[in-house]
């Protein structure tokens, strides 16, 4: 596969997703969305891959928002039409069923930021800035922002970031909860594919089934919820991977796990 936006690459399981649009600081035009739509339907269906990496082309910019050229002239009907088709590429994002590492290199503004949020994980190198500038354009958050960022970091803060337009660097964005890590730029990518490696040698059943349960803690009230944990624990229990993995425990050894 090809794209004109994205640079891709599969080593040991891991797929390796560069927005590619440097001249631009990474932002995504509407090639860039429907390339990033295509590539993770595809990923999504391909057995060849347990874990992806996000990231962006460069030093300087993971994602730095939406193409700003995009937005002039757009009404009430196109505007929603527009935010619909960002979100629902986010949306594939996050309901993979494999887990999408973001690792943020640089600017995460706008755009940026809401497809961070999407990702399962986010690493940011030092570097890294956050945040969802929209107000300044007389717009709000419409790839997912006003929603996810509340459910991460809590109602008070996503009420600052978005009402302010102000971002935060990463040890900040750490603080808060924002980010799960912060490295080196130089070590950004190592980390990554480090933590890449170690969730792709687990039992990858296990793997589909928590993220399904965690996703939907944010859609279902707790006793929904935790009926969904229950039921997918006990697929779980269907599987030739738990007996695996409680033999090797027993024996004092590590899994050989088969993803059956």
């Amino acid at each position: 596969m090809t794209f004109q936006t994205l640079l891709y690459a599969v080593e040991n399981r891991i797929a390796i997703v560069t927005v590619n649009r440097p001249e631009k600081l990474n932002a995504l035009n509407a090639q860039a969305k429907a390339e990033l739509m295509e590539l993770m339907t595809a990923l999504r269906n391909n057995d060849g891959v347990d874990v992806v990496i996000l990231t962006g082309a460069g030093e300087k910019s993971f994602v730095a928002g939406t193409d700003i050229g995009e937005l002039a002239g757009l009404d009430v009907h196109s505007g929603k039409e527009f935010s619909k088709k960002g979100q629902e590429v986010f949306d594939l994002v996050e309901n993979l069923g494999k887990p999408v590492i973001a690792a943020v290199n640089g600017y995460a503004l706008g755009g940026g930021c809401e497809l961070a949020l999407a990702c399962h994980i986010r690493l940011a190198s030092e570097n890294a800035r956050f945040g969802q500038p929209e107000v300044n354009l007389g717009i709000i958050p419409g790839y997912g922002g006003t929603q996810r960022l509340p459910r991460l970091i809590g109602k008070g803060r996503a009420m600052e970031l978005i009402l302010t337009g102000v971002p935060i660097d990463a040890h900040e964005a750490y603080r808060i909860g924002l980010v799960n890590r912060v490295y080196p730029l130089a070590d950004l990518m190592p980390k990554a594919r480090a933590m890449a490696a170690l969730i792709g040698s687990m039992g990858q059943r296990a793997i589909h089934f928590a993220l399904e349960a965690i996703n939907v803690a944010d859609q279902t009230p707790l006793l929904e919820g935790l009926h969904r944990e229950a039921t997918l624990f006990g697929d779980c229990c269907n599987t030739q991977d738990v007996k695996e993995g409680t033999r090797a425990f027993l024996e004092k050894r590590k899994p050989s796990f088969k993803n059956r």
